[in-house]
């Protein structure tokens, strides 16, 4: 049976057991036993479980660059999960001991032989290699056998659960003919010119009846009335000093922006000798060639001798001869790092000197911007200690240290100060008991608030609304009298008497328009209606304040027989028959788990637990 497991597949296993368990043998759990629990007669080994929640919690610093506490991993349920996975794993095994499924020894070794750790200079098993990265790990020859030969029965059992799920054909041809079917329609929107029939005005009771049906939309929502204090970094501008000791620093530390030397734009095209260097020089100078020219001979392109904006020192040896240019060309050979050279100038940049006064005013306002976010939160730490001895935000703002306002907050609302996400969240979740507390904001100013009072939602009169109550009225009406109109059309074109075009619409014609598509200026659900239709078939199709008539004129199949259709068809059979392989393989481990019964071990499972911060 072991024959029939493809070597590779076997192999990777194996080097997968390899760097699982390099590490971690010397672990040590306390206690007398090495075992977590049982399931039937087979031990859950600790050390397995150690390592399986240390490449969990390895991952987790991996992936978000944080350290991962036990507490926090159980918090998540990750030990759950981990401790899962190790009873899954030991339930297989326990069957394998059941039905004597193992490796034999000769497989085994051949195997062995083929792990690159274990491999000497000459890639060649080498014993001593061997035994040195077993010590390494603290595993014996036989410790280290024995797991591996426990891997690969469990994989073969495994296997043979799954052997064979392959998705037919059908499936994946259903599929993808469902996925790559476009549709060729015809659609028309139906407007107000269409209506043969001028709408009519509406009444008292037409305004009464659409205002107790959609009571929603005339009811203001929940509004919390908030009273808050606001202290942001341009508030205290004016308390910044203009310390030109400390600009004359800022503007020294920044020099290279401000005292930029003269530079040049360069080529340059490097040569095996200077003799080759020499005769291309030549050849330029004698108008045989160009710089160009030679750039190409040599088989390379502009972007690959660029250097760029270059100053003198920059340069080297090449320096002083091209900056003695006044105009753009070519000079060398010259001798190089590279070897020799030559070099064209294509500009001159001129130097650019910015003298500390031309910069004084713009090194104060970003010095005092930064200056001042500073002294907001020195501001912040003083507002929070005089709040937490009894100060209300009245207070505060009589003494100058905040700007206070109201505001009436709702879902939704994010006018001024609620056009932060912080205040929006601690609007939301304030209560009238709670105290203000400081927050920081991202532009550096900082906020409190207060809940004053919680008004409840509540329907407008029809009166204070009446404007907002006709205009949905005379939407609605007139949607509805779209629709009616459409509907009324459908017939003549699905008998052929009427055209769209021959009615006064303005009919579109698309072609091959997939699933996915979207088409500006129709309903949202239309492309999903052309895939509901039949061929010659007429729909009336409404949304987004918009009616359209929608005429399905072909089924476009897709060709599954061309390469990227066999290739699409083949990866996603592969991965749908992986996906049900494994659920296959979790519901095997489950019913051997309940078959053969689970016992855990607390404590060991606590000393585990113990190893992790």
């Amino acid at each position: 049976m072991f024959s029939n497991i493809s070597r590779f597949f076997v192999w990777i296993i194996m080097a997968l057991v390899m760097v699982g368990l390099i590490g971690f043998g010397s672990v040590n759990f306390g206690g007398s036993g090495q075992s977590i629990g049982k399931v039937g007669d087979t031990e859950i080994d600790a050390s397995a479980y150690f390592r399986e929640l240390n490449a969990e919690f390895q991952g987790w610093q991996q992936q978000t660059s944080q350290n991962l506490t036990m507490a926090e991993a159980q918090e998540i349920g990750l030990d759950q999960r981990v401790l899962s996975r190790v009873i899954a794993i030991t339930a297989v095994e326990n069957e394998t001991d059941r039905l004597g499924l193992s490796v034999g020894d000769q497989n085994l070794a051949s195997r062995v032989t083929e792990i690159q750790a274990f491999q000497g200079p000459n890639g060649q098993f080498d014993r001593d290699t061997y035994d040195f990265v077993l010590e390494q790990s603290g595993l014996t020859a036989r410790e280290f056998e024995e797991t591996l030969r426990l891997e690969v029965a469990r994989t073969i059992l495994a296997g043979a659960v799954t052997s064979d799920l392959e998705m037919p054909d059908v499936y994946t041809d259903t599929l993808f003919g469902w996925a790559r079917e476009t549709r060729d329609f015809t659609w028309a929107p139906v407007t107000r010119s269409a209506l043969e029939e001028p709408l009519p005005e509406p009444t008292e009771a037409d305004l009464e009846a659409y205002y107790e049906a959609n009571p929603d939309d005339f009811t203001t929502p929940e509004t919390r009335q908030i009273t808050y204090g606001w202290l942001k970094p341009e508030d205290v501008l004016d308390e910044i000093p203009m310390d030109d000791t400390q600009l004359q620093a800022l503007y020294d530390q920044r020099i290279d922006e401000f005292q930029v030397p003269e530079r040049r734009l360069v080529e340059r095209l490097v040569f095996g000798s200077a003799d080759e260097a020499q005769a291309a020089a030549d050849r330029i100078e004698a108008g045989e060639t160009t710089f160009d020219q030679e750039v190409q001979a040599r088989g390379l392109s502009l972007s690959d001798v660029d250097m760029g904006d270059v100053t003198r020192r920059a340069l080297g040896q090449a320096g002083d001869p091209i900056f003695a240019l006044d105009a753009p060309g070519v000079v060398g050979p010259i001798e190089t790092d590279l070897g020799p050279a030559l070099f064209r100038m294509n500009a001159i940049l001129s130097a650019q000197e910015t003298s500390f006064e031309e910069v004084r005013d713009q090194l104060f306002e970003e010095y005092a911007a930064d200056a001042a976010r500073r002294l907001v939160r020195t501001r912040a730490t003083e507002i929070d200690e005089m709040m937490a001895g009894g100060a209300t935000l009245e207070e505060l703002a009589a003494e100058g240290l905040i700007t206070v306002d109201t505001i009436g907050y709702f879902d939704g609302n994010q006018d001024g100060i609620a056009a932060y996400a912080p205040f929006r969240e601690a609007a939301s979740e304030a209560s009238e008991s709670d105290f203000p507390e400081v927050t920081e904001l991202e532009d550096g100013s900082v906020f409190a608030l207060r809940l004053d009072e919680i008004t409840p939602p509540a329907l407008q009169p029809l009166d204070e609304v009446r404007d907002a109550v006709v205009a949905g009225w005379e939407a609605q009406t007139l949607t509805e009298a779209l629709v009616a109109r459409a509907e009324a059309l459908i017939p003549q074109f699905e008998s052929g008497a009427e055209a769209p075009s021959t009615v006064g619409l303005t009919e579109v014609l698309e072609e091959d328009i997939a699933r996915t598509s979207f088409i500006q200026g129709t309903p949202s659900t239309m492309i999903e209606t052309a895939f509901e239709m039949e061929e010659g078939t007429w729909q009336v199709v409404s949304g987004d304040g918009q009616v359209v008539v929608l005429g399905l004129t072909d089924v476009n199949a897709p060709d599954q027989d061309s390469a990227e259709a066999q290739e699409i068809k083949t990866t996603f059979g592969a991965r749908v028959s992986q996906q049900i392989a494994a659920d296959v393989q979790d519901a095997f481990a489950a019913a051997l788990e309940s078959d053969a019964g689970v016992t855990l071990d607390q404590a060991m499972i606590n000393a585990v637990h113990a190893n992790f911060p």
